[in-house]
């Protein structure tokens, strides 16, 4: 068997338009990969596992959705992104 297929096969593809992001605003480098920037801190979440209290934040990125907004450690954030913590350490 040989791995062809006849063009009537093909369907056509009915995408979602709102879903397309333009390369030009991600800053897509020469080997396609981009830096992820932070745009919001949306919660902030402390887990108590025995004796250790894990910190972790909701992290909103630039060109994405709320929906895919990440848990990050916090300590880690902070480190990586300081300027977006100010306004979080006066509510704590």
């Amino acid at each position: 068997m040989h791995l062809v297929f006849h063009v009537s096969m093909l369907k056509k593809c009915v995408g979602d338009l709102t879903s397309i992001v333009p390369l030009e605003s991600l800053g897509v480098k020469d080997n396609l990969s981009y830096e992820e920037v932070t745009v919001d801190i949306l919660d902030r979440q402390v887990k108590k596992l025995r004796n250790i209290e894990d910190d972790s934040v909701n992290v909103l990125w630039r060109n994405q959705y709320v929906e895919g907004a990440t848990w990050e450690a916090e300590a880690d954030m902070m480190s990586r992104y300081p300027s977006i913590f100010p306004s979080i350490r006066t509510l704590a």
